[in-house]
């Protein structure tokens, strides 16, 4: 059973941006912190950015924190991830995941993931 749901994925000149959305239900984004991950072929699943639920404050891999912006709007029960500047090497597939921990980076500490969408950036 699929409880999150990523999209806005898809094929974006060098430079041009693109927004994911990450959603689900609302039991499944009620206290939990949401965070975004992505996956390049050679590579290992890395941390991009998160968000907590009770001020929603995003925080970032540090590779990452110029161009992309994560927030959340908990009404939609939705999170999203704002990406500018893109670049070659930001090609991934883009996961969300959920964390019971406030501030998460790794991936055992997140326990539902979404099936991901993929991000293709030309050069």
């Amino acid at each position: 059973q699929v409880q999150l749901v990523e999209s806005g994925g898809g094929l974006v000149q060098a430079g041009g941006s693109l927004r994911l959305s990450c959603a689900g239900s609302e039991r499944t984004f009620r206290t939990y912190t949401i965070g975004w991950f992505r996956q390049a072929p050679g590579k290992e699943r890395e941390f991009v950015a998160g968000v907590t639920w009770g001020l929603s404050i995003p925080y970032y891999s540090d590779s990452m924190k110029d161009r992309f912006t994560i927030t959340r709007d908990n009404a939609k029960n939705t999170v999203y991830l704002q990406m500018n500047g893109l670049k070659a090497e930001d090609t991934a597939v883009y996961y969300c995941a959920r964390s019971r921990s406030t501030r998460a980076r790794a991936t055992p500490e997140y326990d539902i993931w979404g099936q991901g969408t993929q991000v293709t950036v030309s050069s």
